[in-house]
């Protein structure tokens, strides 16, 4: 039995494998995730997903500023720990820290490697308009997200997931799968395969910047944006220098100039086909359905949206 076992993560993404260990028959004896921040316009400080879930199921809890230095790396060699399990953590793992665990760290990574290493690889996926990811199970290595795997599960992709849902989707599909992983490297049945690394790519931080929808896209590839911009930063437009932000919206089979209204419901001409808006914020609102939004609002036919 791997009876020493380390958590590190820190979003809500990963609360599911944390719960799902701790209601196994393993024992997590310390759980890492990355301190309370400040957060919005009033500065509240606000613990992580995973620092709220530890202290309501009383874990022991490090939450460390860095995780590169000595007071660390001595804790965690005299814990000695069988395996530890690393997902959204949102620090690199020194490399020295690596031969601290009998069977190594093993990282959960939302997407199906070598295809979007790195730190937004939900939002990508779907900006990318890909059909399908998944989660990797892997040893972590020295290079990011770049170790051998040794399982993977998929999931599809279509027009109307955003990243919160698909968030949780693979969230779910992590939890389900990390006793089992467990289980084969215990028994020593875990088979670990090096990736391609010719086939390796990478999803970069997402930048506010790219929340600005281009008309001149196609309707499906602005479609993409807004679903993998939701909930954060959000996809969003200007019209007589306003800032609107859209939370959902779909594909319709209409043409007209792009960048301008074709109807008085908000749908907006792209390079192909056009957006129908669904779901719609005016900045200081809140978010509306676009019915309720064309009570106290009109953007008629024919209007230049930027």
């Amino acid at each position: 039995m791997l009876q020493k076992i380390v958590f590190m993560g820190t979003p809500e993404f990963s609360v599911p494998t944390l719960e799902s260990l701790i209601n196994s028959n393993y024992k997590v004896l310390t759980v890492y995730s990355q301190p309370a921040s400040k957060a919005n316009r009033g500065q509240k400080i606000i613990s992580s997903s995973v620092e709220t879930f530890a202290k309501a199921n009383s874990l022991n809890l490090r939450t460390p500023d860095d995780l590169d230095n000595d007071e660390e790396y001595n804790y965690l060699q005299k814990l000695k720990p069988d395996i530890v399990i690393v997902i959204a953590y949102g620090k690199i793992i020194p490399k020295r820290f690596l031969n601290l665990a009998k069977f190594g760290f093993i990282n959960v990574h939302a997407s199906l490697l070598p295809k979007w290493r790195g730190a937004a690889p939900i939002q990508r996926a779907i900006m990318n308009l890909d059909i399908q990811t998944g989660i990797s199970i892997m040893k972590i290595v020295e290079e990011l997200d770049s170790g051998p795997i040794m399982y993977q599960d998929k999931i599809k992709i279509n027009e109307k997931i955003d990243t919160l849902t698909l968030s949780k989707a693979l969230s779910k599909l992590s939890a389900s799968s990390i006793v089992s992983a467990l289980n084969k490297i215990e028994k020593g049945e875990a088979r670990f395969q090096e990736q391609n690394h010719s086939e390796a790519t990478y999803a970069k931080k997402i930048l506010k910047s790219e929340g600005k929808i281009n008309w001149n896209q196609s309707a499906k590839k602005i479609l993409a944006k807004i679903n993998g911009l939701n909930p954060n930063p959000g996809a969003w437009f200007e019209y007589q220098n306003e800032r609107y932000k859209v939370w959902r919206a779909e594909v319709v089979n209409k043409k007209g100039n792009t960048g301008k209204t074709i109807d008085d419901q908000v749908t907006i001409a792209c390079k192909e086909q056009s957006i129908k808006i669904i779901e719609i914020q005016k900045e200081g609102k809140s978010r509306q359905l676009i019915n309720q939004f064309l009570l106290g609002n009109k953007i008629k036919q024919g209007e230049a949206i930027s």
